[in-house]
């Protein structure tokens, strides 16, 4: 009996060991003073084939900041080499975002995607950005006026996803997974452009794979963000009339006949006017009635051309195909989808319900 206890003291005593030592035969060094933890990459095109890298170093610090850039064949290749040119080693736990260069992404990032969800330090939820224009160049000229740029960026983006709200498109790296290798979809990701400025949003890029083929923006991605999710639309201005929406909020009903040759997209829309300079009397029924009946034949053929331009570049960013999946029966192929698509009619219906005009300071309780 007591050489039993001796021999279950010894197997806990090992236990504890390797638990608390850990499993791994190497053990990574995460001292918070040797370690440099990287908040976002800049990938771009370099020369003769390869990824130009850039960060910030040193991200979390209070030291002199500086941008750091390498020119490398694989996208590890430049971790490794930041290691080799900087006092602390760099670890990605921290990364919150990657910015692609518009160049790259028309060649294509699946090798880069894939990368990063083979890399068990790098989270999911990191986002996904398209820049146009040169961004490194972009940061060496904030470092002086904004030294947490790259942090104000990462906020503006964490805010509009936290919200729920269409005012740009925000997209991780999980949601651009699923819709790269999920049948009946394309993915899409955010677009800024570099300008005098600042970085500014220009819209919604559409990939099909993994390259960029096109880039919407104005009332294109108004468009594409309401009927693309059930995010609102803070304000919605329509310039030809002189009239912004708010709170612009959408319901979207799909129809495909059973011949798949035409497809009824309707579009249900609950908003109220924020601002008017035109010349009608909006607070006369009649008048507001004609003001939304024009909105809604304007909408409709907006989003008429704004689906034309999807068919012709054959992408399913909306994903419309899951409507031709049916009970009992073998899902479509999605390349024979794609080919009824881009033949398809489509039929497009707004119904636009708007509050009536209201002195809205008439509602407050008199102080």
């Amino acid at each position: 009996m007591c050489l039993y206890k001796k021999i279950c003291k010894r197997l806990i005593i090992l236990f504890m060991t390797f638990w608390l030592s850990g499993c791994a035969p190497f053990t990574e060094n995460n001292l918070i003073e040797e370690i440099s933890p990287v908040t976002f990459l800049s990938i771009s095109k370099g020369d003769k084939g390869k990824l130009k890298v850039s960060t910030i170093m040193p991200p979390l610090s209070k030291e002199n900041k500086f941008v750091m850039s390498q020119e490398v064949s694989l996208l590890k290749e430049g971790v490794q080499k930041y290691n080799l040119n900087f006092y602390q080693e760099i670890k990605s736990g921290q990364m919150r975002m990657l910015v692609i260069s518009d160049e790259l992404g028309k060649d294509g990032i699946m090798s880069i995607i894939n990368v990063l969800l083979t890399d068990p330090d790098i989270s999911p939820r990191i986002y996904l950005v398209i820049v146009k224009g040169n961004f490194d160049e972009y940061l060496e000229s904030q470092l002086d006026k904004d030294e947490n740029f790259d942090y104000s960026f990462y906020r503006m983006l964490k805010h509009y996803e936290e919200k729920n709200q269409g005012e740009l498109t925000v997209v991780n790296l999980h949601q651009f997974k699923n819709l790269l290798y999920t049948p009946y979809s394309d993915p899409f990701l955010p677009v800024f452009k570099i300008e005098e400025d600042g970085v500014n949003y220009e819209g919604t890029a559409l990939f099909k794979d993994d390259k960029l083929v096109e880039t919407i923006s104005s009332l294109d991605d108004r468009i594409f963000q309401l009927i693309n999710n059930d995010h609102y639309l803070a304000v919605l201005p329509i310039q030809k009339f002189e009239i912004v929406l708010g709170h612009v909020r959408s319901k979207i009903i799909v129809d495909i006949d059973s011949s798949y040759s035409t497809m009824t997209y309707t579009v249900n829309i609950d908003t109220r006017i924020e601002e008017y300079r035109g010349e009608k009397q909006l607070f006369d029924p009649k008048e507001l009635e004609n003001m939304k009946k024009d909105i809604e034949t304007h909408l409709e053929k907006q989003t008429h051309e704004l689906i034309k331009k999807i068919q012709e570049l054959k992408v399913d960013p909306l994903q419309l195909g899951i409507q031709t999946k049916r009970p009992f029966s073998k899902p479509m192929e999605e390349k024979k989808w794609i080919e009824m698509f881009e033949k398809m009619d489509i039929k497009i219906k707004y119904n636009i319900n708007i509050d009536p005009l209201t002195d809205a300071n008439s509602k407050r309780q008199n102080l």
